[in-house]
Formats: C-alpha cells, structure tokens, sequence
C-alpha cells in the first residue's frame, strides 16, 4: 500500500480499504430473525437492523452505531461490524442504525462528523422513528475507535441543540479517540508499540484526518503541539491531568510529558488538534 502511495498511483489508506472491503463485504440479506436494509438519511449512508415485533410490544429501542477505522477504514457493510450490529439488534431487541459514513482521503475533518451528525438527527426526526417503530425515550449513540470519537461530537452536539425534540438518552463508547492534546497518556506508554494499533500509528491517522502533514509527526510524538509555552492549550491542561484523574492501578509507572518549550506554530497549522 505505501509503494503505491510511493509511486503516486493512490492514496496508500485508499488501497488498504480497498483491499479490507473487497475480502470482507457481505451482500445486504435479510435473515429470519433480523432484516437488513439499507437508506439514506439526509444524504448519508446508513444500515438499518429491524428486529421482528415480538408479542405486543409497539416500540422498541434504538443504537445508533458509529464505526471505527482511523475515521479512513472500514464500513457498516464488512463483515465485522455487520456481524456486530446483527448481535446488538437480536441482543437488545433493538433497530441498529449504522452510520456509512465518508472516509478519509476522500474528506477529512470535520466532514466526517458532519455525516454522523446529519445522519443521527435525520433518524432523530419523529416521524423517521415512528416509521422503524423507534421509542424516542429509548435512543443510544455508540461507537468503536475513531466511531467513538464521532458519537461523543454528536452527543455533545445534539445535547446543545435547543430546537431538537428527541435526544439521546444514552452514550456507550467502545475505546474511543477522545483528545489529540496529549500523545503521553499512561495508555499510550503502556501500549506504544502495541499491534494493532501502535502509538506512531495512531498519530498518523490523526495527521490524515486533520489533513496535515505526516513531517509533524514527532512534534506531536513529544506533545510540543501543547507545551506550556503554547497559549491555546492551557485551558485545556486542568482538564486532561492524568495524574489527578485516573485511579493508581491504570496510572502504573506513568510519567507525564509535559513540555516547558515547544512549537506553537503546529496549532496554527493544525487547528483542529485542539477542536
């Protein structure tokens, strides 16, 4: 994938999902238990899991599934999270919507958080749930990885729109990206060079889905995007301090990296960091 980056014949995460999308597609069948459609909601992609009625029950909950993949792989339509949102449907008893949202390099941010958001209140309208018979009391957003990222924005979000007559009532985030401030948390030293997501990795993905340049890389690496010197990150740093938050059995032998100089002009670069 990095040779055809290399050689300019396309975009080395456009080659991968290519290739992670061809081995693991499944067609749209509906089975005897769960029905499988999928629509559009307010110009975004989405799969819809129907559970069967079951006795008299009129309404039933609902998930709102956002996917991971670095926000540049993946699908509601591969098999892992195809599977996955069959078993939350037949589990939960459930309609599953599961956001197909774009993709990296075809977008970046924050047009990814636009289709999740689009897509969320499009399904939030009333008579959108009463179509799927939806109780609007009983509504999740979930999501895994960079999906998880996405439904927390969209929770945030939505719970600020004033004029919005349904809500969620529920966020479950499955290891979310939560922060780009700081690339030092006690996970991420624990587990640098864990597979399959290692730390260099990660912050790779951040760089192509803020459409920056992967030369930043090590700044990021050493958090000099928010040493003390850099003015915009210091609201931020009373609110991220993981030696006063996080109980000692996940801190371990953790040691902050907090920088005293370093190079504010990355947040200039990339405002979204701090988004």
């Amino acid at each position: 994938c990095h040779l055809i980056h290399y050689l300019r014949l396309s975009h080395h995460l456009i080659v991968l999902n290519y290739l992670i999308c061809t081995f693991d597609k499944l067609k749209s069948v509906s089975s005897e238990d769960i029905k499988i459609t999928d629509a559009v909601f307010d110009g975004v992609e989405v799969r819809v899991f129907e559970p069967p009625a079951k006795g008299d029950e009129s309404l039933k909950r609902s998930v709102v599934y956002i996917h991971g993949g670095g926000w540049a792989l993946a699908s509601a339509r591969t098999s892992l999270y195809n599977n996955l949102c069959r078993i939350m449907a037949e589990s939960l008893n459930a309609v599953v919507v599961s956001v197909e949202y774009r993709l990296v390099p075809e977008v970046c941010f924050p047009e990814q958080y636009h289709d999740a958001l689009r897509a969320t209140k499009h399904f939030l309208q009333p008579d959108v749930l009463a179509e799927y018979s939806v109780d609007p009391s009983r509504i999740a957003i979930s999501g895994d990885s960079a999906g998880g990222n996405l439904a927390a924005a969209v929770c945030q979000q939505l719970s600020k729109d004033e004029d919005l007559p349904v809500r969620p009532k529920l966020q479950a985030l499955i290891y979310p990206v939560l922060q780009a401030f700081d690339f030092n948390t006690p996970s991420y030293q624990q587990n640098m060079n864990m597979p399959v997501l290692p730390r260099y990795v990660m912050i790779n993905y951040w760089i192509d889905y803020i459409n920056g340049n992967y030369d930043l890389a090590h700044e990021l690496l050493i958090n000099n995007h928010t040493a003390l010197n850099v003015g915009r990150a210091l609201s931020f740093r009373a609110r991220l301090n993981w030696t006063s938050l996080l109980p000692p059995s996940f801190k371990k032998n953790y040691k902050p990296v907090v920088q005293s100089t370093g190079t504010a002009a990355i947040v200039e670069r990339l405002p979204a960091l701090l988004d």
